[in-house]
C-alpha cells in the first residue's frame, strides 16, 4: 500500500506520484479556491492532473469496465480509472500456476484480445501476457487483490460512516438494499462487505480496506462530504418549480420524492429544497442537470417582486386582461350550445362549449384557462423564465413541444417559443385518457412512443406508477376534447383509441384507413373514425380570419368552410384541410395550408 500523499501508477508514469494542490485566489469573489490537483513526479518535473470525478460514460481504461460512479482521470492522457483499479493496480509480474504454468508480465499498452482464461470473452484493456506462450489474461481473471486469505474483522469503526460501527456481511445483500457501495458505486460482492442496518449504508470490501482520499469528513458530527459536491451552488432557481431552491446538508423531509426524477429522496443527506414548500426536495444531482438549472448562482441576489397576473378583477363577471387593455372582457359560462364562429384570440382554437372572456365592445375572446395564464412562468422545457408575448403582429412560429405552427399568444425566451397550449402545462398533468395517473415530463436519452398517436416523441409526458408505461407526447396532450366540422352536423369528440376494435375504420375526410388503436375523432352516434390531423389540419393553431405574415409577406387566414375546396395554385389540387391561404390583392390565389405555404424548411422561429 502507498505512503500517504504518494501514489503508484505505472500505467500513467515508472516513477511514485505525489500529491500536489494549488489555490488561487479568485477576482470575482477573493476567496481561495482549487485551481489543479492531481500528481507529479520530483524526479521527472512530471506532473498529471488526476482529478476525483463523478459520474461518467466511458468505461475504466484499465479493466474496461463501464465507471459507475467516482472515478480519476487524466484528461492529459485521456485516462480513465475506476475507484478500484486506481488503489488495487495489479504488479508487473504475476504467478498463477492454477490458471498458467508460466509466469505472467502485465503489458502496459491496450489491445484487443481473447483471453486465455475460463471466460473465454473478447475484450480491449491491459492484459497479463506470457511470453513463452503468446497468450492473454484479463486482469480480473488472473490477479485478485483479496487473494490473500485475510481475516477481516466482523465489525469495523469507518471514518466515512462514524455514527454506527460497520458490520461484516456475506451472502446477497439485503432486499431493503440497492447492493452497491456508497463510494464507488460498485456492486458488492456477496462473499463479503460491511453494512449498517440502521442507515441502510454499504461499504464494499476495496473501498473499506483503502477509501478514496478525497471526500472530506467531520466525525464529530458524522458529516461527509464529496470533494466535487464542494462547489455545489448554495441557491438556484430550477424550471421544475415557482421559487428558488436552497442547498442544505440535511434534507429532512420523510417518504419524499424529487421534483425532477420523480423518484425517492433519502432524508438522511442533502440536497434542495424550497423554503416556502416545505414538502418539496430535489437530489443534488437532478437540480444541477444542465437541462434543468440555467447555471446562476443567485445567493446574495434580492428576489424581485413582480405581478405576474394577467388581467385586474373589475367585478364577479368583469376582467381587464393586460392583452386587451382598452376594453373590459365579461365571463361567459359553458354551455350547451358550440360557439361557431367564436375563436379564442390566444390559443388560436375554437371556443366551443367552454367559458370564456368575450370583450364587451368588440370581437375579441379569450377561454377563461388562457385568460388565466401567468405573464410569467417556469417550464420544463426550458432553463430561463418565460414571458408570455401577445404577438399582436401575428407573427407565425412554430411550438417547441408539439411543433405546432400558431400566430396566437407565445411564451418566449430568446428563440423559444411554446404556443399558451403547451405552455401551460405543469407538473403534475392530469388528462382524461389517463384519470387515475399523474404525469410528469422526465427526460431520457431515449424516446417514448406516445400512447396518442404511436409516434416516437422526444419530448413527452409519463406515468411513473409501477409499470403502467403510459406516454403522451405534448401535441396529443393538447388535443382539443370537442371540436367542430363542416361536414358534421354535430360536435365531434376525441376518441383515445379502441384496443378491442375488429374490422377496418375509415376516415371520411381523407378516405383512408384509420388506425383504431391511434385517437381519433367521432361523432355523435361513432360511426365515424376521422384522423385527428384531418379534423384540425396542420395549421390549428393559425386563427381564423387573420392576416398571418412569414418571411416578410402576409397571407390571410381562410376557413375551408365552403362547398366547394379551394383549388391550390402551388400543388394543383383541392385543399381538403379546415383551413387555407390567400395571398393579399388577389381573391383568386389560394395555397394550402399543409406544406404548400411553409415548405419543408420552416425554420420555427417568426419572422420580424
Amino acid at each position: 500500500m502507498e505512503s500517504e500523499g504518494v501514489l503508484s501508477l505505472p500505467l500513467i508514469h515508472d516513477h511514485p506520484m505525489m500529491s500536489f494542490n494549488c489555490l488561487r485566489k479568485g477576482d470575482c469573489c477573493g476567496r481561495f479556491q482549487s485551481q489543479s490537483e492531481g500528481y507529479y513526479c520530483k524526479i521527472c518535473d512530471f506532473s498529471h492532473t488526476l482529478e476525483l470525478r463523478h459520474k461518467s460514460t466511458n468505461r475504466c481504461d484499465f479493466c474496461r469496465w463501464r465507471i459507475l460512479k467516482l472515478f480519476y482521470r487524466c484528461d492529459k492522457c485521456d485516462f480513465d480509472l475506476d475507484l478500484h483499479c486506481a488503489k488495487y493496480q495489479p504488479p508487473d509480474v504475476i504467478d498463477n500456476f492454477e490458471m498458467h504454468p508460466h509466469k505472467l508480465i502485465l503489458l502496459k499498452e491496450r489491445i484487443e484480445f481473447d483471453c486465455s482464461a475460463k471466460c473465454r470473452k473478447a475484450r480491449g484493456g491491459l492484459p497479463y501476457k506470457c511470453e513463452e506462450c503468446d497468450v492473454a489474461f484479463h486482469v480480473d481473471c488472473v490477479w485478485h487483490p483479496e487473494a490473500a486469505e485475510l481475516k477481516h474483522p466482523t465489525e469495523v469503526n469507518h471514518s466515512y460512516h462514524s455514527l454506527h460501527p460497520l458490520k461484516l456481511l456475506t451472502g446477497e445483500p439485503p432486499d431493503y438494499s440497492d447492493g452497491k457501495c456508497r463510494l464507488c458505486g460498485r456492486g458488492v460482492d456477496k462473499e463479503s462487505f460491511y453494512h449498517c442496518s440502521s442507515c441502510d449504508f454499504t461499504l464494499d470490501m476495496p473501498c473499506v480496506l483503502n477509501p478514496p482520499p478525497h471526500p472530506y469528513i467531520c466525525v464529530q458530527c458524522d458529516f461527509m462530504i464529496h470533494h466535487h459536491c464542494l462547489g455545489l451552488p448554495r441557491v438556484i432557481h430550477i424550471n421544475r418549480h415557482n421559487h428558488r431552491v436552497s442547498r442544505t446538508s440535511v434534507l429532512g423531509v420523510v417518504n419524499s420524492v424529487c421534483g425532477v426524477c420523480r423518484k425517492k429522496v433519502d432524508w438522511k443527506y442533502g440536497g434542495f429544497s424550497c423554503h416556502k414548500c416545505p414538502g418539496y426536495v430535489v437530489h443534488s444531482i437532478c437540480a444541477t442537470r444542465e437541462d434543468v438549472w440555467n447555471g446562476e448562482e443567485l445567493e446574495g441576489v434580492p428576489e424581485e417582486e413582480e405581478n405576474i397576473e394577467p388581467y385586474v378583477v373589475i367585478d364577479d363577471i368583469t376582467i381587464q386582461h393586460f392583452s386587451h387593455n382598452e376594453h373590459y372582457l365579461r365571463l361567459h359560462g359553458s354551455g350547451v350550445l358550440y360557439e361557431d364562429n367564436k375563436w379564442c384570440n390566444a390559443c388560436n382554437h375554437h371556443i366551443r362549449l367552454q367559458s370564456y372572456y368575450g370583450c364587451m365592445d368588440c370581437d375579441f375572446s379569450l377561454h377563461q384557462n388562457c385568460a388565466q395564464c401567468p405573464r410569467k412562468k417556469w417550464h420544463v422545457l426550458h432553463n430561463d423564465r418565460l414571458t408570455l408575448d401577445t404577438n399582436k403582429e401575428l407573427h407565425v412560429f412554430n411550438c417547441i413541444a408539439c411543433d405546432r405552427r400558431s400566430n396566437g399568444f407565445m411564451y418566449k425566451h430568446g428563440d423559444t417559443y411554446l404556443d399558451v397550449l403547451c405552455g401551460s402545462i405543469s407538473e403534475p398533468f392530469v388528462h382524461p385518457s389517463h384519470p387515475h395517473h399523474p404525469l410528469y415530463y422526465i427526460p431520457t436519452e431515449e424516446d417514448k412512443r406516445c400512447n396518442g398517436c404511436n409516434r416516437w416523441e422526444n419530448c413527452a409526458l409519463r406515468c411513473i406508477e409501477g409499470d403502467c408505461g403510459f406516454v403522451l407526447g405534448f401535441e396529443c396532450a393538447t388535443l382539443p376534447q370537442v371540436v367542430k366540422h363542416i361536414g358534421y352536423n354535430h360536435p365531434l369528440s376525441l376518441c383515445y383509441g379502441e384496443e378491442e376494435a375488429s374490422g377496418k375504420y375509415w376516415c371520411d375526410i381523407c378516405e383512408k384507413e384509420t388506425n383504431p388503436k391511434e385517437w381519433f375523432y367521432t361523432c355523435k352516434d361513432h360511426l365515424a373514425s376521422l384522423h385527428t390531423n384531418c379534423v384540425l389540419g396542420h395549421s390549428g393553431g393559425l386563427l381564423p380570419r387573420s392576416v398571418a405574415k412569414m418571411w416578410g409577406k402576409s397571407y390571410e387566414v381562410v376557413l375551408n368552410n365552403s362547398v366547394t375546396r379551394p383549388f391550390c395554385q402551388l400543388c394543383k389540387s383541392r385543399c381538403m384541410y379546415p383551413i387555407y391561404f390567400k395571398f393579399l390583392g388577389n381573391t383568386a390565389a389560394y395555397i394550402c395550408s399543409r406544406y404548400c405555404v411553409f415548405g419543408f424548411s420552416f425554420s420555427g422561429a417568426p419572422e420580424r
